[in-house]
């Protein structure tokens, strides 16, 4: 979609950009550019829902306090004490 920039610097959103990101007339919204040159446009506070949800989430307790990264690779993969094919190296033909 293509909109054309006001000679005071105003950008109208079109209807569809606007009902995507749910922004409604009246609504603040956060503007940055990206290192690469591009703008980044969302509806003000959306940051802050996913901060929200993050926090939630940590609530859970999904990562367990003082657990290590090895700890969290068994909780996740097994453990490979208890499975002698685990971590097996793949044996090549010679040709």
């Amino acid at each position: 979609m293509t909109t054309t920039v006001t000679v005071k610097g105003q950008v109208t959103l079109p209807k569809k950009v606007r009902e995507a990101a749910g922004i409604k007339p009246g609504d603040k919204v956060e503007v940055r550019a990206t290192a690469s040159g591009r703008v980044y446009i969302e509806k003000a506070g959306a940051k802050d829902d996913y901060k929200a949800r993050l926090h939630a989430l940590a609530k859970r307790r999904l990562i367990r306090d003082k657990m290590t990264t090895d700890g969290f690779m068994k909780e996740m993969r097994g453990d490979s004490d208890l499975d002698p094919g685990f971590n097996t190296p793949l044996k090549r033909k010679r040709a």
